[in-house]
C-alpha cells in the first residue's frame, strides 16, 4: 500500500479551531461497515446506537500542560519545550525547539521575567540527546513540580490549531484520571458526565483503559509505503477488572465498542489467543475490511507496558466490534486504522460526505461511529 492511498481533500476552513460550548452538541456521522451506508445525527444521540450488554471502552489518560516556553541561560534566546515521556521523578524526554543551541549541559529557565536563575521558578538542565534528537532534561524547582507545571505550562495543542485554548479542561475528557499524555484521546471529548450516566442506565458497561498518547500523534507518515512506517511506543495499562469485563462481554455475544483509536490500540495490544497460538498475519490490502475474530478466539489480558502497534488495512481485529472516533488527518496512521476496520473505500467515501456536509475536522471537530 502507498501512503498516498489514504489522502483526501480537506478545505482548511473545516479544521475546527475551538471546542464547542457544549461537548455533546457536535455532529455524528454513522457508517455501516458492511454496507457503507451513511447517516447523520447529533452526538448526544450516540446512545441510540448502543445496546444493553455492550461495553464502551474509554481511555482515561489525562493530558498535562506539557508545552513550556523559556529562555536559555545567559542568552535570553527563546526555547520551546514539549514534555514527552517521564523517565523518573525529575527527568523527562522532551522535544526542544530550536535544538541546535540546546546542547548537553545547557539550562533553560521558565517563568523568569529577567532571564536570571534566581527568579526562575522552574529550571531544566539538558542531560542527554537521545533518539531523533529528543533531549533528556532534569527539572529543578521550589515546591511540587506538577503544581509549577500547571501554572507555567500550556496544553500541547496540535500544530493545526492556531487559536489559544482559554480553558485547559476542554483538552481533556470528563473522565481523565491518570496524567501522562502529550495529546488528548479526542473521541472522548464529546462525552459529558450526564451522557455517560444515561448510557450506564441503559445497561451499557463502561470499561476503562489507559494509553498515554505520545509524540507520534503529531508526526506524519513520511514513508511512501505504509508497511515501512514505524510507530512510536506509548505506555498503556489494562486492569484485571477491565479484562474480565471485556472477556465477559465477548463471551455473551455482545459488542465491544472503543471510544477512539487509542482505546482500540490498547485492547488490541493486550489481547492474546485463548489457545496460546500465534496471531495469524493478514495480507495488507488497501480496501480490505478484515473483520473481527470469532468470539472466544482472543482474550484480553491484564497488562501494562509499551506498545508500538500499527494497525492498517489487512489487520484482523481481535476484540473490537465498533468504533467511535473523530475525523483524522490525511495520510495519518489514524485514518489507516479506521480504514482497516471499515475498508479504505468506505472510509474515504464517508470523509468526502463529511466534507460536503461541512463537518468540523480533527481534535475539536465532529465525530464518526462505525459499527
Amino acid at each position: 500500500m502507498n501512503t498516498s492511498d489514504f489522502n483526501y481533500h480537506l478545505p482548511e476552513e473545516l479544521i475546527a479551531q475551538d471546542p464547542l460550548l457544549e461537548r455533546s452538541s457536535s455532529r455524528l456521522l454513522h457508517l455501516d461497515r458492511e454496507s457503507g451506508a451513511i447517516s447523520h445525527d447529533s452526538f448526544r444521540n450516540v446512545k441510540d446506537y448502543l445496546q444493553p450488554g455492550d461495553t464502551l471502552v474509554i481511555n482515561d489518560t489525562k493530558v498535562i500542560p506539557a508545552r513550556l516556553y523559556g529562555v536559555r541561560e545567559g542568552s535570553l534566546g527563546k526555547v520551546e519545550l514539549l514534555l514527552l515521556v517521564r523517565k523518573s521523578a525529575d527527568t523527562w524526554e522532551t522535544l526542544v525547539k530550536p535544538g541546535k543551541k540546546c546542547r548537553v549541559g545547557s539550562r533553560i529557565l521558565f517563568g523568569s521575567p529577567d532571564g536570571t536563575v534566581e527568579k526562575a521558578p522552574l529550571i531544566a538542565e539538558i542531560t542527554d540527546i537521545v533518539e531523533e534528537g529528543n533531549r533528556l532534561v532534569r527539572f529543578s524547582c521550589e515546591g511540587i513540580f506538577e503544581e509549577v507545571l500547571d501554572s507555567l505550562g500550556e496544553m500541547p495543542l496540535p500544530p493545526y490549531i492556531h487559536h489559544k485554548l482559554e480553558d485547559k479542561s476542554r483538552y481533556n475528557t470528563v473522565y481523565a484520571r491518570y496524567e501522562g499524555s502529550a495529546a488528548a484521546p479526542t473521541a472522548g471529548l464529546h462525552f459529558t458526565s450526564e451522557l455517560l450516566e444515561e448510557i450506564r442506565a441503559m445497561g451499557v458497561n463502561i470499561a476503562h483503559v489507559t494509553l498515554h498518547v505520545g509524540l507520534g500523534t503529531f508526526r506524519p507518515v513520511k514513508a511512501e509505503r505504509v508497511e515501512e512506517h514505524h510507530m512510536h511506543s506509548e505506555f498503556y495499562m489494562v486492569t484485571k477488572e477491565t479484562a474480565e469485563l471485556i472477556n465477559e462481554t465477548k463471551k455473551a455475544g455482545r459488542r465491544v465498542i472503543c471510544v477512539g483509536t487509542t482505546s482500540c490500540r490498547t485492547i488490541e495490544s493486550a489481547a492474546e489467543r485463548a489457545d496460546g497460538g500465534e496471531t495469524p498475519k493478514a495480507l495488507p490490502e488497501a480496501d480490505a475490511c478484515a473483520g473481527t475474530a470469532a468470539p472466544g478466539e482472543y482474550l484480553l489480558r491484564e497488562k501494562s507496558g509499551w506498545t508500538d502497534i500499527f494497525i492498517y488495512p489487512g489487520y484482523r481485529f481481535k476484540l473490537m466490534d465498533g468504533l467511535i472516533t473523530n475525523f483524522h488527518l490525511p495520510e495519518s496512521t489514524l485514518i489507516m486504522l479506521v480504514s482497516a476496520f471499515a475498508g479504505r473505500g468506505k472510509v474515504l467515501a464517508a470523509y468526502e460526505e463529511a466534507v460536503r456536509e461541512r463537518y468540523r475536522f480533527f481534535s475539536f471537530g465532529d465525530a464518526m461511529m462505525i459499527e
